[in-house]
């Protein structure tokens, strides 16, 4: 019977994550990622390149256009090293003289070939059983000479000039995976060396994508205490940078591109960590995610409802109503009061609702119905909708809010509600009043 009941459990934690991921699973078929990634990966232990190469698989085979721009740094300073050459960086960049080119072109050729064979793999009894990934690449990118910065000269490594993106869609609507290698021609037919993360910048702000996903030995963005920061703007992260908040090395490198990215118009820039089994699957089909989003606008906004709405406004309220925390509401009166209720839409997700009930008469105001989603219950959710509701009471004139509660009382009174009676509602809310609920009544001035 145990043994039963754990199959019983874990598939019951399979079809409820199944069924949360497939809203995600609708919105990214046919969308565009990038995913950006060093040679550290390949350097790596070998079962982090391996669940990688399953995890792009899986994504492919869920109809997501998937562009790779890899990273060979690790390796380039072993071939360098090998052939008894000092690798030399100035301010971050690889100088890259005509032997260190002929280290970078060795290393790079082994890197990608590598990684083919990765995405190429089919066997039985894994994830990647049966399929086929068809990967391309091709000179697609125009380069030209950083040239002397400072006083050096950085003689091939090169920078961006132009991204012929018509050709990598052209291979994406062929339903190819596109892997781009690091390297660059001039049109005199010189070849330089680029650095990954800016040939990933380029390659997403080309082709418009919908997210840019840079897989980095660290968690994500943290905070100066070194908390993970789930979401942050553009704006907020460049502050982050001013104050000198310490960030991983490998992130730190590709922080400036990631920014540069986010305010050129890709929808998404991601931060995971490339040493996490699964960190994309849980990133991009689990509501909460486990790395750092960059946005130009803040993920989370709130709104006022619309009928729109009114399916996920019921589906946040009715577990709240099965066990008797929330009055039951019928869907044609959700239909009918949408227009009272306020939401929090995060990245297209409702995540959490209240509604406000005027009576404009005695300058009173109801909040009903604050609900947040367990997922974000921690993270501020709930304040913020309060403090929504609170200035759209105030907007329209209303001199006091009041709730009726069974179940939160303590977490109102946290936030500045006073105990009250069922006598000081106002009189159309004191006849409706169901005594044999006995909710505690609390108000709060505004």
């Amino acid at each position: 019977m145990a043994v039963e009941e754990s199959v019983a459990n874990e598939g019951a934690g399979l079809v409820a994550w199944v069924r949360q991921a497939a809203p995600y699973i609708h919105a990214f078929r046919g969308r565009t990622f990038v995913i950006a990634f060093g040679g550290e990966v390949l350097a790596g232990e070998p079962d982090i390149a391996q669940a990688l190469a399953q995890d792009f698989n899986l994504l492919e085979s869920l109809g997501i256009r998937l562009v790779l721009v890899h990273g060979a740094r690790p390796q380039i300073d072993a071939e360098m090293l090998r052939r008894g050459r000092t690798p030399i960086f100035h301010k971050g960049l690889r100088v890259t003289d005509s032997a260190a080119l002929e280290c970078v072109k060795s290393a790079m050729g082994v890197t990608r070939i590598e990684i083919e064979a990765l995405l190429s793999q089919g066997l039985p009894n894994t994830p990647m059983a049966g399929a086929w990934m068809r990967v391309t690449g091709g000179n697609f990118i125009t380069a030209k000479p950083v040239g002397v910065v400072g006083g050096v000269d950085y003689q091939y490594t090169g920078a961006v000039r132009k991204i012929n993106a018509d050709e990598i869609r052209a291979d994406l609507d062929q339903q190819n995976v596109v892997l781009i290698t690091p390297l660059g021609v001039s049109p005199t037919g010189e070849i330089f060396n680029l650095a990954w993360e800016e040939v990933a910048e380029a390659v997403a702000v080309s082709l418009k994508a919908d997210k840019l996903i840079f897989l980095c030995a660290a968690k994500g963005l943290v905070d100066k205490k070194g908390g993970l920061i789930e979401a942050v703007t553009a704006d907020d992260a460049d502050r982050l940078v001013s104050g000198r908040v310490k960030q991983a090395p490998e992130l730190a490198r590709v922080l400036p591109a990631a920014l540069s990215a986010c305010r050129a118009g890709v929808g998404r820039v991601h931060f995971l960590d490339s040493r996490a089994d699964g960190a994309m699957l849980m990133e991009f089909f689990t509501r909460a995610g486990v790395g750092t989003v960059l946005t130009q606008a803040p993920l989370a906004r709130l709104r006022e409802a619309t009928v729109d709405d009114v399916a996920s406004v019921l589906a946040l309220i009715s577990p709240l109503e099965a066990d008797g925390t929330l009055v039951k509401r019928s869907r044609e009166r959700i239909e009918m009061e949408i227009g009272h209720f306020s939401v929090m839409d995060h990245d297209g997700a409702i995540v959490a609702c209240a509604a406000l009930y005027p009576f404009t008469g005695e300058k009173d105001a109801e909040m009903a119905c604050l609900v947040v989603m367990p997922e974000y219950r921690r993270s501020g959710c709930g304040e913020q909708m309060l403090k929504h509701i609170e200035a759209r009471a105030k907007k329209l004139k209303l001199k006091r809010l009041f709730v009726l509660t069974t179940r939160a009382a303590h977490w109102f009174i946290e936030h500045g509600f006073a105990e009250g009676s069922v006598g000081e509602l106002p009189e159309a809310k004191r006849e409706l009043y169901n005594y044999q609920r006995r909710s505690k009544v609390l108000a709060k001035t505004l």
